[in-house]
């Protein structure tokens, strides 16, 4: 972990909730897919929790949804202006569990997280599918990216107006031979998704938070291991340790 002043280079809405921000400064802490950043905000106490989307030396990409006063105040900023920011949190995915055919299935703000493992995934001559699920077509963000990056990709949208009609674990049903899945979403659809196959599983938990690198206890919860920290154990949790 360590603690990093970020200038943003740009800030832009990618649908009604959801923005897209890309920030320069020292990214070396962040070593894995599927970590996270917490970002101190002016007048509010606790940082907030952001998945990272995309990274390179020197350069942070992020995408996060308008739900509260925080990000309500991240959608505000402009290029140019500084966050302070803790990088490095959180254990994140590993590629050597994916075998040859990796199945990645991201559900809303679940999706930017797995943008980075499938970049890591292809470059290392996996052959990965990604399945992204949302409510509707107005709120499909990052489909165009992820095809650009060589990956198979499946859209589903539970109203049926784009792509497959229902959830993940529908577009699933369509699919066979994967070696591993690799997801991020809310809980419900990560149950769905651990019901729906037996294979061997990375997933990412939401959680709220409070100081995000394992010393309040606040996001602590059970698993068949003893008790482990979502900020720091996780957010990644692997199936055979999860227990619903």
């Amino acid at each position: 972990m360590n603690n990093v002043i970020f200038t943003i280079l740009t800030n832009e809405k990618l649908t009604d909730s959801v923005y897209k921000m890309t920030l320069s400064g020292d990214t070396t802490e962040i070593v894995r897919p599927g970590q996270f950043v917490n970002i101190k905000l002016e007048g509010l106490y606790l940082r907030r929790p952001i998945s990272v989307c995309d990274y390179e030396k020197g350069k942070l990409t992020i995408i996060y949804k308008v739900v509260g006063k925080g990000t309500e105040q991240m959608s505000w900023l402009d290029a140019g202006e500084k966050l302070d920011v803790l990088v490095g949190l959180g254990n994140g995915y590993f590629t050597e569990f994916a075998g040859e055919k990796p199945l990645l299935i991201g559900g809303g703000v679940g999706v930017p997280p797995l943008y980075n493992l499938a970049k890591r995934l292809i470059a290392e001559g996996k052959t990965p599918t990604v399945i992204l699920g949302f409510n509707t077509k107005d709120e499909i963000f990052y489909e165009q990216e992820f095809k650009a990056l060589g990956a198979n990709v499946l859209v589903t949208t539970a109203d049926g107006s784009y792509g497959i009609k229902g959830f993940v674990t529908n577009a699933m049903q369509t699919l066979d031979g994967f070696t591993h899945v690799y997801t991020c979403g809310p809980e419900p659809m990560l149950k769905a998704i651990y019901n729906a196959t037996e294979v061997d599983g990375s997933f990412s938990f939401e959680e709220r938070m409070g100081c995000g690198f394992g010393a309040c206890m606040g996001c602590s919860c059970k698993t068949k291991y003893g008790n482990k920290r979502i900020c720091k154990d996780g957010p990644v949790l692997q199936r055979e340790e999860i227990i619903w």
